[in-house]
């Protein structure tokens, strides 16, 4: 009994004393954190001779932040003298040497542990990945080279090693590192690319993967990983005929059915990379019609070259040698599902710049009668057969085709987009009251886009109606804003400039310059754009379209008229003059970018 009762004593005397250490403990980190080392110290060092090995770090970073080295060194040299076998002290004597300025005293007792590194796989990770919590990263890749040795296996620690160069922002340590892992792990290409593009600033970084890729292709040409990466390197440089020059070179050597040169073309037309796509897509379609990417690549081909005719300017002759290959297609395969997608964008060829709306309807009604048809497809036809309807003066077809997409899938995303149109049909039509209902209803819509253009049309009839309850101006500015839709400029700018003359002192003015200002940039001139968008910045800073205008002037300048500065001014007044403005977070980030920072790796 008396036994029992001594060790209970002795543990609640242990207890009582570890309880007194954390509270010492928590009270010096208190004294640190107040900007009061040498009170923390004195806590640490009764904390130390209380028990060397639990309190020994706190001890050490206690002296070193006041710099008393000769203090430092002779308690590291102590715990090594009671632990000549533990590393972690041989690290922290080099880490008080390297503090002290003596860096030959630290880096002598760091190459005896590589010298004396055992074969022993446990032990060379447990001493790397000390010199890493001791912040020494160079030590700790030297280790994982040295145990790559001891073990004769150039293939060990690579991901350690990865991690380790990626830290350090060694970039072309980290290239080599890549390039000798991946070839027995090609799964880990992605990583690879979002690693590197996370590391590397700019053009010398990838000339630098180049001339490594240029290498280890020399050496051994079969490695496909080495050309996928040199492909993705060239994307980066935006060199996109060289990108898919060396995908096509490994296609041919493959002989496959051109899968990736198809996905490699989305690529480059979402880098507006037109003419190398068409190129791409021509080679699949060179391998015949027995080839299931035939008739899509035949497809995609004919719509990139649509791409690449309507983003610049053209001539009659461009859309009509376009009309000409959607005809070709279609007569070539029939009028089916595999070439619904076709028919579709040749009625908006026909419909929005040949202006042949009885053909453009005709087709669509063909369109959305087929067989089999995606829904998503489907839906989408009907509603540009909406369009159609609405452009060609048949107002009630077009709000049924809205109205059938908006019933069969409510509070959907493509549902509300035709509630939207069904919203601007009212508002081109001059029932203006019924428009305002719709859009208010459509501002809590969840897409962003469709909330963000309900609220500005919204506010467009309200501003408008509270100055001229009848709304006779606005109504004349709706059938304008309809002929903007119909991409038929010049009766938009008629209609626009006569608003004053038949409405004098309408409450108008910024949305006509806002008008002719999408006129202009519809017409690709957007030099000329410019001057309109100034004028509501200059004239009307606090009305419905100040803040898209600085945002599109931010816009065109960095994507059209080639000034990034100008760009980064206008992008900062709609952070700084506009807080509340929906491009605000979009007009944060152009910003950002545009000042040089990176992007949040991911």
């Amino acid at each position: 009994m008396k036994r029992i009762f001594v060790i209970f004593f002795f543990l609640i005397c242990c207890g009582a004393i570890a309880f007194g250490q954390g509270n010492d403990l928590q009270l010096a980190r208190q004294y640190s954190a107040n900007g009061e080392p040498q009170k923390a110290l004195d806590i640490y060092q009764k904390l130390y001779k209380q028990d060397n090995d639990a309190y020994f770090i706190y001890y050490l970073n206690g002296l070193l932040s006041l710099k008393k080295f000769d203090e430092a060194e002779s308690v590291s040299k102590k715990m090594l003298r009671k632990h000549p076998t533990e590393y972690q002290y041989s690290i922290w004597l080099g880490r008080v040497y390297t503090q002290k300025g003596d860096t030959d005293k630290a880096n002598a007792i760091y190459d005896d542990l590589i010298k004396n590194l055992p074969p022993d796989a446990g032990a060379i990770t447990n001493l790397a990945t000390q010199f890493y919590q001791a912040e020494n990263v160079d030590y700790a890749i030297k280790i994982f080279l040295q145990g790559r040795k001891l073990l004769h296996n150039d293939n060990l620690y690579a991901f350690e090693l990865i991690n380790l160069y990626r830290f350090k922002r060694d970039k072309a340590a980290l290239t080599e590192e890549y390039l000798s892992f991946l070839p027995t792990n090609p799964a880990f290409i992605t990583q690879a690319e979002n690693t590197l593009s996370s590391v590397y600033e700019g053009e010398d970084d990838y000339n630098m993967l180049k001339v490594a890729l240029f290498k280890r292709i020399q050496k051994d040409p079969q490695q496909i990983v080495y050309i996928n990466l040199l492909t993705w390197q060239f994307l980066q440089q935006k060199e996109f005929d060289q990108a898919l020059d060396q995908a096509l070179a490994l296609s041919r050597r493959q002989n496959d059915d051109g899968n990736s040169i198809f996905e490699l073309c989305q690529t480059l037309i979402s880098n507006e990379a037109y003419d190398a796509a068409i190129r791409g897509y021509q080679y699949i379609i060179s391998k015949g019609r027995d080839n299931p990417l035939y008739i899509p690549a035949k497809i995609e081909q004919i719509n990139t070259k649509n791409l690449l005719v309507t983003a610049g300017k053209y001539t009659q002759a461009d859309l009509l040698g376009l009309e000409k290959d959607y005809l070709d297609l279609i007569g070539e395969f029939g009028k089916n599902s595999n070439t619904a997608f076709a028919m579709q964008k040749l009625a908006n060829l026909e419909a929005f710049k040949l202006h042949k709306l009885d053909d453009a309807q005709k087709l669509l009604e063909e369109t959305i009668k087929i067989p089999g048809l995606r829904a998503n497809l489907l839906n989408s036809c009907k509603l540009d057969l909406g369009d159609v309807y609405l452009m060609n003066k048949q107002q009630w077809e077009a709000t049924l085709q809205y109205s059938q997409v908006e019933t069969a899938y409510p509070n959907t995303s493509i549902g509300q987009d035709a509630k939207f149109r069904n919203a601007k049909l009212a508002y081109y039509t001059g029932d203006l009251d019924f428009a305002k209902r719709e859009l208010d209803v459509l501002k809590a819509a969840t897409s962003q886009l469709i909330a963000n253009d309900a609220l500005n049309l919204s506010l467009l009839i309200t501003d408008n109606l509270f100055a001229d309850t009848s709304g006779n101006a606005l109504k004349m500015y709706a059938r304008a804003d309809l002929q903007i839709f119909a991409e038929q400029p010049e009766k938009a700018v008629t209609i626009l400039d006569s608003i004053d003359v038949k409405y004098p002192g309408n409450n108008l003015s910024d949305d006509i310059l806002m008008a002719k200002a999408r006129i202009l940039i519809q017409q690709k001139n957007f030099n000329d754009a410019v001057a309109p968008l100034k004028k509501i910045v200059d004239e009307h800073p606090n009305n419905l379209w100040a803040d898209d205008a600085v945002f599109m002037l931010g816009d065109l300048y960095e994507n059209h008229l080639n000034n990034k500065e100008q760009a980064k001014s206008f992008y900062q007044k709609v952070i700084t003059d506009y807080p509340g403005s929906l491009w605000i977070n979009e007009a944060r980030k152009r910003f950002r970018l545009l000042r040089g920072d990176k992007p949040d790796a991911s």
